[in-house]
């Protein structure tokens, strides 16, 4: 485990976190959860961004329903109770990029963790880029109403790009863009 997130490290390259899921889904995996998790957890709260951390959880992790829930808790869930004032820069920070690619986790796993975020001021951005992603996303998993208390509760400017759209498609009850093709553009006339 060591040698491949130094590997990802030294390359910052997507295919080695492929590489890593490959192992831990393989013939001999499971890979120590402890090590690939502090891993991804590491890499999130470092200041210099691994951008193929992101698109691995996000595509790997968090898309596939069978890995998103133990995924998301360990690499934000299981930490909730330490994210709020006063918590460490780094936390924040991996935070901040969790939220940013979870569109994908079920609804049910991220709403604790959204919730939690929510009265974090430093994380409202995160949070309402998550909400469009989860609505967006082919494998995104919204539930309107949540969705809407919680946009409700974030410190946004009026004016935010794709606020209005965002509530209107949500304030119909719609879960997902794939799912209803015509809601956003009908979203978009409206706030025009």
């Amino acid at each position: 485990m060591r040698l491949a997130f130094d590997l990802l490290d030294l390359v910052d390259d997507y295919w080695v976190t492929c590489e890593i899921r490959m192992a831990d889904q393989g013939a001999d995996g499971p890979l120590p959860a402890d090590a690939l998790w502090a891993g991804y957890r590491r890499r999130r709260e470092a200041e210099r961004d691994a951008g193929p951390v992101t698109y691995s959880l996000w595509v790997d992790w968090f898309e596939d329903r069978s890995t998103a829930a133990t995924a998301f808790a360990q690499v934000l869930g299981r930490d909730l109770e330490r994210l709020r004032d006063g918590a460490a820069p780094a936390l924040l920070r991996r935070g901040r990029r969790v939220l940013d690619c979870s569109g994908p986790v079920p609804w049910p796993v991220k709403e604790e963790a959204y919730e939690a975020a929510a009265r974090l001021p430093a994380l409202h951005g995160a949070l309402f880029k998550t909400v469009p992603a989860s609505f967006h996303d082919f494998h995104g998993d919204v539930r309107p109403e949540a969705a809407l208390r919680l946009l409700s509760g974030l410190e946004l400017a009026p004016d935010t790009r794709h606020l209005t759209e965002l509530r209107h498609v949500l304030a119909a009850g719609h879960l997902n863009h794939y799912r209803s093709p015509r809601a956003w553009e009908a979203a978009v006339r409206a706030a025009s």
